[in-house]
């Protein structure tokens, strides 16, 4: 029997809850949509994560049925988030529905009734939104900050806390080790200057917060960052498969000198290289995603692989988009600025592409010549 991880899908279930999601997203999620919320004061959409939680269950999705979820894997969350990404969705799955449940997941060590095996349930619901306070560009093996802790409760600051504006609830890491619960009510959240305004980031000062304990920070956060670098690669995927197959529609519809455009060579060489590299960032999101669902001892080797090579397919199939959809693809009405700004925020995201390489280098004993 082979051991090889599926790479494709294929399985039946899979394929189906891909479409669910896309009919959902096509329907409640399209492009002027999500560019009118940019320009608002409240960028995330709360009825289209009210049909994906309360209509779907998705964001329950990694958390065990013992614990009111749905019990199923890294695999299913990956293809929620390549749909969520062929879409820029303004919703706050990644950070809540996948790194403040792993790493409440962490401490819960799957027992109801304990404090963060309640809190999971309240996020499987979808009816509260969770958000673990560490910078969104914290790699998983880097250093990440804490706060203070004084006559039971908290003291500091922490900066660029992804959907923290959405958060109900705030898990904060503190200097005595500890992994806390913070309602969200208790602390000073202000956006601050966001490159993508579908996922915004903002600072948050705590000034004798109330907290309850819920386990260990340590591998509390590991878990959690490492699964968001995992599955972020995912998002990455759809992202990059959006602008491709977007900007090869345009190709074939727009005519210069009573021809389409995409018949050109030079432009056909431009796609073949794009596609190869979408091909091979396929793979490596999906390896990554296997990894973390089978708890594979090569799962760290799987995560920064996939997040050494995703930031730049990503990075380079948004410019592509915007380059080769000429004067159409420069104006703010087009939704390719949208893709391109959250590819770039992506590619800052739990670490950039040189810190995984690094890190890569290491986890693969890869030594430089003497």
């Amino acid at each position: 029997m082979s051991t090889q991880p599926d790479l494709l899908h294929s399985e039946e279930e899979e394929e189906a809850l891909r479409a669910a999601v896309r009919d959902l997203l096509t329907d409640h999620c399209d492009p002027a949509g999500v560019l009118a919320r940019t320009e608002s004061e409240a960028p995330h959409d709360a009825k289209l994560w009210k049909a994906l939680t309360e209509g779907m269950g998705l964001a329950g999705l990694l958390v065990p049925e013992a614990l009111g979820g749905q019990g199923a894997t890294h695999r299913e969350a990956a293809v929620v988030l390549e749909e969520l990404g062929r879409a820029v969705a303004p919703v706050p799955y990644l950070t809540s529905a996948v790194v403040a449940t792993e790493a409440l997941l962490a401490c819960a060590a799957g027992e109801p009734g304990s404090p963060a095996g309640d809190l999971l349930g309240d996020l499987a619901s979808g009816a509260t939104v969770g958000t673990l306070a560490v910078g969104l560009h914290t790699a998983p093996h880097a250093p990440f900050p804490a706060v203070r802790r004084e006559n039971g409760t908290l003291h500091g600051e922490l900066t660029a806390v992804a959907d923290a504006g959405a958060a109900d609830v705030l898990l904060v890491p503190a200097e005595d080790g500890g992994l806390y619960a913070v309602a969200a009510a208790e602390a000073d959240v202000t956006a601050q200057l966001s490159l993508d305004l579908t996922r915004p980031v903002a600072r948050i000062v705590l000034d004798a917060a109330p907290a309850r304990r819920l386990g260990e920070a340590e591998p509390a956060v590991r878990r959690a960052l490492r699964a968001g670098a995992g599955l972020l690669a995912s998002e990455q995927l759809g992202l990059a498969d959006w602008c491709l197959t977007e900007t090869v529609r345009y190709l074939k519809d727009r005519k210069q000198f009573n021809r389409p455009v995409g018949g050109f060579q030079a432009l056909k060489h431009r796609l073949a290289a794009l596609w190869l590299e979408v091909v091979n960032l396929r793979a490596a999101a999906r390896n990554a995603a296997d990894a973390l669902a089978t708890g594979s001892a090569e799962a760290d080797l799987a995560v920064v692989l996939a997040q050494a090579y995703a930031a730049g397919v990503a990075v380079h199939a948004a410019e592509e988009a915007v380059q080769l959809h000429g004067g159409i693809g420069m104006t703010w009405e087009h939704p390719a600025h949208l893709y391109l700004k959250r590819a770039k925020a992506d590619s800052l995201a739990y670490g950039t592409a040189g810190a995984h390489r690094e890190r890569l280098a290491t986890l693969a004993d890869l030594r430089p010549p003497a």
